[in-house]
Formats: structure tokens, sequence, C-alpha cells
């Protein structure tokens, strides 16, 4: 067994409650949506919970407000017949909207199905069936993806931007006398309610919040069971366990909240310590994103490694390697660090230069962008986990790196590792309140993912360090076996291509028992910074010479056999992770 986090208490944002059972709660006095919306309303009251960026107003909630909304539309679910265990569909781009009827549907016992806004028509509507669902809650490009469905099937219809109920009749006419986003219905939000009675519906801790429906790495999207005391639980732990924050820290919210890591994380958590969350308004762009991050000066962000990693090869690697104007400095041992921290401290302003957490999760980081971030004092802070586990079981806070180590469990995982080799690398599987206790309708998938002794199994590779850090080796369905029967992970030789010049990212899939590697190009940068005649002529010729390079940097077993150069942009999951499955090894 791996050694616990310690908990620091000393976080004024949050109110400490001690449970019968003696566990160290913040505002929350039970895990449910409804003691949270309490909690939070009452603790932080006026001061602002949501902000939109707009190109005129801006629009604001306060604490309270939210509050008053949430019940609002509670009130009006239970008026028009939802009832405790319905499902909901939630399909829709991130919005305060979105976080308002989330919490009005769950405070009552209903269940959400939240829906990446991604995913296709297929995807969405095998959810909607698996669930099935009674309501859906939506968009227009959302909605229009799944209209002919909704309405064979009669499902309650609302619209997320002004959460509005569009009644069966107007819904019928949406596509030939109405627009879905100009269709007449009624303000769920601004009905009378009484509070009383809300509070008297049964809810409890046990109760399920939610059914995700994963868009993996590995192929067929499943329906993960995560109840109100898995997801508060989570983000409560967290909120003590890695960095100590002050009411009224900005936040800026960029992922998708449908994806756990973000709702639990980047709302449940930061909405617990009194933090202001803004939305872009429009869909993420460098455009879009840059005078924000100047206009918000966020405290804190929430990240996938993607995001950072693109970041490092175009704006720090130049600098560092091949030529760049401080790579002698930064290969040098005593001014690496000074190397990094002069450019750390550019990074940060480019980030609103306010930033006092950023985190990085959905996917393992790039060590070699790690090893940067680490020496130049960036405030960032991993973590790992699965929808499964509501997501968060380990991780480090800004202060408390290991390099390159993801950082030990955190203080509620029960986290062990199992079918270990000769290397100490084995499956990591875990226990805990916020572990899933399965898989919506899929009985054979819950008996293939739990050990007989209730863990469930990650399906990532892992190895504990003597202090108890961990460190990802990779997926098991990802693994391959060498031809005189060794381990080949993968996503290590990628991180030495990914850090190639002009390589934006790759692959690495067996091959007629050896590794062949997809490799994607940066080309636009390609073609700026070498100006060839041919570029695809130059882009090929020049991944083919970049095999032996990456294979002086391996160790013999990892060495590539062939390289391809990958003209698609790959295939991604909503954090970022390439779908693997659609890249199949090959024989």
């Amino acid at each position: 067994m791996s050694e616990r986090a310690s908990i620091d208490y000393s976080n004024e944002a949050c109110q400490r409650i001690k449970r019968d059972d003696g566990l160290v709660m913040t505002t929350i006095r039970r895990y449910t949506f409804r003691d949270f919306v309490d909690a939070i309303s009452e603790k932080y009251s006026d001061r602002r919970a949501y902000t939109v960026l707009g190109k005129e107003d801006e629009l604001s909630f306060s604490y309270r407000r939210l509050a008053a909304k949430v019940h609002a539309v509670s009130q009006y679910l239970i008026e028009l017949g939802l009832k405790k265990g319905d499902r909901v569909c939630i399909f829709a781009e991130s919005s305060p909207m979105w976080m308002i009827f989330y919490l009005g549907l769950t405070s009552i016992g209903g269940i959400a199905v939240p829906i990446l806004p991604g995913f296709s028509s297929r995807e969405a509507i095998v959810a909607m069936k698996d669930s099935n669902c009674r309501a859906i809650c939506a968009q227009k490009k959302q909605f229009e993806s799944v209209q002919e469905y909704v309405l064979e099937n009669r499902l309650m219809v609302f619209r997320v931007d002004d959460l509005f109920h569009i009644p069966a009749e107007i819904a019928e006419q949406i596509g030939s006398r109405y627009t879905f986003e100009n269709a007449p219905g009624r303000d769920i939000t601004n009905i009378r309610f009484n509070v009383k009675k809300l509070h008297e519906i049964p809810l409890e801790e046990k109760d399920i919040a939610s059914i995700i429906y994963t868009s993996g790495t590995t192929g067929a999207s499943k329906g993960v069971v995560l109840t109100q005391m898995n997801l508060l639980r989570n983000a409560d732990r967290a909120v003590f366990a890695y960095c100590i924050s002050k009411p009224g820290w900005r936040v800026l919210s960029i992922l998708p909240m449908s994806h756990v890591y973000e709702f639990s994380l980047g709302h449940l958590l930061c909405l617990m310590s009194g933090f202001e969350i803004f939305f872009l308004g429009r869909p993420v762009a460098v455009s879009i994103l840059l005078p924000a991050l100047q206009k918000v000066r966020p405290n804190v962000m929430m990240t996938v490694p993607l995001i950072i990693e693109k970041v490092y090869r175009n704006a720090v690697a130049p600098l560092i390697t091949n030529g760049g104007k401080f790579e002698k400095l930064y290969g040098n041992r005593l001014t690496r660090k000074l190397i990094a921290k002069l450019i750390g401290s550019k990074l940060m302003k480019a980030f609103g230069g306010e930033l006092k957490f950023f985190g990085i999760g959905g996917a393992a980081l790039d060590p070699e962008v790690m090893r940067f971030l680490t020496l130049a004092n960036f405030p960032y802070a991993l973590g790992y986990g699965l929808t499964e586990t509501s997501p968060h079981i380990a991780g480090n806070g800004p202060k408390t790196h290991c390099y390159p180590y993801v950082g030990k469990p955190n203080p509620d995982a029960d986290m062990k590792l199992i079918d270990m080799n000769e290397e100490g690398v084995g499956e990591i599987v875990v226990k805990g309140p916020q572990v899933t206790a399965g898989y919506y309708n899929n009985d054979e998938l819950n008996r293939e993912s739990f050990t007989e002794d209730g863990y469930f199994r990650t399906g990532d590779l892992g190895y504990f360090s003597k202090e108890g850090y961990l460190l990802l080796k990779g997926r098991i369905k990802t693994m391959i076996l060498g031809p005189s029967g060794e381990n080949i992970y993968p996503e290590q030789i990628e991180s030495v291509i990914n850090n190639m010049p002009y390589v934006d990212e790759s692959l690495v899939i067996g091959q007629d028992g050896g590794l062949h590697a997809l490799i994607r190009l940066n080309v636009d940068l390609y073609r700026k910074n070498l100006k060839p005649e041919d570029p695809e002529k130059s882009m090929e010729e020049y991944v083919q010479s970049l095999r032996a390079r990456i294979n002086k940097e391996l160790s013999s077993q990892n060495r590539l056999d062939s390289v391809e150069l990958q003209r698609e942009e790959f295939e991604k999951t909503s954090t970022q992770k390439i779908k693997r499955f659609l890249y199949p090894k090959r024989r």
C-alpha cells in the first residue's frame, strides 16, 4: 500500500465540519447536491460564482442567485412530473446554465446523463437509449443531431441557453415553423418555489447523480454510474490536499463540463472554495483565449496535457533545443534552472501573470515538458484518475512535484498494484468512496472491472517509489509484447518522438513483429521555417530521417523499425487523447 498524501486544513476558504464518522469536510454537511447548493449559497452569498465573457455585456451570477435559479429549476421539474431516478440528458457546451440545470435536477434525485458536446448523433443516441432518458437539455447544434430520436420518443425538451422548457407541440414544429434557438417556451428559472417542500424530498448520498458515457481511447462507449457521494466527496477531499486558496480566486474554464475532470475539479471544487468561474462564451480558439487570459488573469485553470505540450513545443522548445539561443545554457546543469525560470516567467505572463494552480489531467504529461515546468517553477499540478473514480485518485500540488512521478494517492484512495512484473510494474487498482459502483446495464463488464476483493481495475500500469509516489507507465491494452517477451510501453517512445523538431504528435503501434510510428508534423511551422519547394515530399523525407535520430535515444527493445507521415489529424477524445482503437496493431 502506498503512503497517503497529507491534508492541510489551514485553508480559510473552507469552513471545516466534522461529521459523526470523524471525517472533516468543507462547507457541506452531507454529500448531496442539495446540501452543496445550500452550503455554497450560505457561505459565499453575494460573491460572484459565474461570469460569461461576451462582446458586449458580461453575464454574472452570484452564489445566492445561482441557488435561487437552481431551486426554481427543481420546482419546475417536479411540477412537470419528473421523479427521483428519472434520467435526463444534458447535451451542450459548457455554461452556467448547464450547471444550474444539473444542480436543479440532481437536487430532487433526478439523474443527469451528461453527453460530450462533440459526440456524434449515433454516439449520443446510444447513450440516450441505453439510459432510457425522459428529457433532453440541449443547444441548437446538439439538439438538431438527435432531433428525430427526441421527437419520435416524445422526450421533454429544454433549451440550455436560456433554460426554457419547449412544449412538445412547439418542439414538433422546430425545423418547419420554428428554429430551435427562437422556439417559444417557459423560463424554468423564473418561477415561484417552496424551499421547505423541496427539502422534504428524500435525497441520500448513495443516490445516483450521473451516468456518464465515455468517449474513450479503446472504442465502445459505456455508462459510468456515479453517486452524489462519489462526485462531491472527491471534490471536497481535493480542496485541502494540494493548494491553500482564498475565496474570490478567478478560474478560467475551457474544458467541457460533461467530462468529469472539469465538472468535479474545475467546478465543484472551485464552487466549494468560493471562486469566480469565467467562461469564454465562445468556442476555444487562440484568438479568443489569449485576450481572455489577460482580461481574467486567472488564478486557477484546469487543462489537458495537449494544451501545455503545444505551448512548450511551439514557444519553448525552439529556444532550448536544436540551435536555439538558450540551448547551450539550458544544456549546462549549472545554468539550466536559471534559463528555465527566465522562460517560465514569460510563460506566466502569457497566462495572465497570476496563476496559482495550473491543473493538468485527463492524460499523461510528456516527461520532458514536466521536467521543464518543474525547473521553471511554473505552478502546475498533476492529477491522475478516470471517469470511474470521479475522477481524482492521485496527484500533486504546485509545490509538491517529484519528477517524473504523477504524485501520491489522494486521502481517500486505497490503491495498490497487482500482477507486478520483475521491475515492480503492475496494474493500478483502487478502492474508495470515489469509485463507481459499476457500469449501467452492463453486468459482464462489471464482473471484468473489479477484483475479487472489490478493487476497481484501472487498466493503467504503474510503479510506486519507496516514498509512495506513483509513476504511470501506460495502458495494459496499449502495451506491446516484444519478440523476446519484453514489455514495450508505446507512450514512452511517443514522448521521445514528440520532442523532435516540428513533431506535433505521434502514435506507436506493433507491426509485423516490429514497431511502427505514425508521426504528425506541425505543418505550418515546418513550412514557415524551412520553406521547402515541395512541402509534401520534404515532409516525407524529413519524417524518414527522424527514425535514426529517435532510435539513438531509445533502448534496443524500443527502437522503431519504420515510420510514416501522418497527414490527417489523429482522432481524439474530449481530453485530447488519441483514439488508439482507430489505429490498430498491425501484424
